[in-house]
């Protein structure tokens, strides 16, 4: 029986800081959490596990720091990259659940959808003669 190996996430200082900034533990620790984060496509449990930090203390960055907050919720856009070019992928090689479901999604403008919007306007009221005044 073959071992499962884990990918271990690469957690690297890409950022180079200026000699007259001197950076905190905490700030070093919300740049790896920002690598790590990018690195499990947003995945909040497992960029905490790869830095050793509480998921309480990344949604309390979250709550304190807007230039932390901006770039973490940026990374939610990698992930939805990365699903979209797993499904056009799909697509590519003929998968027709995937063909069907981006149809729905993206093809509503040319007729692709299972129901239709129907808007009913009402002129008059539907209940007449009832008296709620005592």
């Amino acid at each position: 029986m073959q071992a499962k190996s884990k990918k271990a996430i690469q957690l690297t200082d890409k950022k180079a800081v200026s000699p007259d900034k001197i950076q905190t533990n905490t700030d070093i620790r919300k740049e790896q959490m920002i690598a790590a984060l990018e690195q499990s496509l947003g995945i909040v449990t497992t960029a905490c596990k790869a830095v050793g930090v509480a998921r309480a203390t990344h949604y309390e960055w979250l709550d304190s720091d807007p230039e932390y907050k901006k770039r973490a919720e940026a990374l939610g856009d990698i992930a939805l990259d990365f699903a979209e070019s797993k499904l056009l992928s799909q697509i590519t090689k003929g998968d027709t659940t995937a063909i069907i479901f981006y149809l729905k999604t993206k093809g509503k403008k040319r007729g692709y959808i299972e129901r239709s919007d129907i808007n009913i306007q009402i002129e008059q009221p539907i209940f007449t003669g009832i008296d709620l005044k005592d």
